[in-house]
């Protein structure tokens, strides 16, 4: 029987995998999606000031879903091409020198909505084992990374590095080793110019403050032992992480 992966659509829901989905994973899709976008402006569709089409129309024009569209803004903006105006667009800002640019996006890690897909499918598993087999010793590294999170609501880089610590004390308590380097490894891939800058435009202390109440739903499930309940709580917190990061900017 074939397995049907469902994924985080667009707005965070889970739905079936598409072909538009599809074209997130390693060919990097937004990468291409750059480069034709360049190609364009530097061919004068898209004039200088000029306002972008929306993310849907763009999406639909070059068949690919909108979180690969949002990842090529985000990379043409890190080129200084275009700028995301919260609230209003994203607006042509060069175009004569645009022909001399590169026509890739130089990134090779996966782009941040690849990445947390991954972790979603990953570390919801992961908090489930973690609830059957984790010690009390392993509680009390757990609960210490979450209260660092809560001590540090108003400063990003230590909430971030106490966050990250939480997701990896909790794969530690797996036992399994294998599991905990994944877990580093994808955090680790979550550094790139294209995740850094996305996260300037949608990590707000409204979403550490979600983020820190998804957390307090996982430990409670890891301290009840349920493993449904913690797998449950470890993917509506990911998937909550991607509806943010997806949302519209107009």
């Amino acid at each position: 029987m074939a397995l049907q992966l469902i994924q985080p659509s667009d707005d965070g829901s889970a739905s079936p995998k598409t072909d538009k989905t599809e074209k997130l994973g390693s060919d990097r899709s937004y990468q291409r999606l750059a480069a034709q976008m360049l190609l364009l402006i530097a061919q004068g569709e898209f004039k200088l000031g000029e306002r972008l089409p929306s993310e849907r129309a763009l999406a639909e024009r070059f068949d690919v879903s909108r979180t690969s569209v949002r990842e090529a803004m985000i990379a043409l903006e890190l080129q200084g091409v275009v700028e995301v105006r919260g609230g209003s667009g994203i607006y042509v800002t060069q175009t004569s020198s645009t022909s001399a640019a590169p026509a890739y996006m130089p990134e090779t890690g996966p782009g941040p909505f690849e990445l947390l897909r991954a972790r979603c499918l990953i570390e919801s598993e992961i908090a489930s084992v973690a609830a059957e087999t984790r010690k009390d010793s392993d509680l009390d590294r757990i609960f210490s990374a979450l209260t660092d999170m809560h001590d540090n609501m108003d400063d990003k880089e230590a909430n971030e590095a106490a966050d990250q610590l939480f997701h990896l004390r909790i794969a530690e308590s797996t036992g399994n080793s294998v599991l905990l380097q994944m877990v580093t490894a994808m955090w680790a891939q979550a550094r790139g110019p294209v995740w850094t800058k996305i996260e300037h435009h949608f990590h707000t202390p409204d979403l550490r403050m979600a983020s820190h109440a998804d957390h307090q739903r996982i430990f409670k499930a890891l301290l009840a032992r349920d493993p449904i309940a913690a797998r449950a709580a470890m993917r509506a917190h990911l998937e909550r992480v991607i509806g943010e990061f997806a949302q519209a900017w107009r």
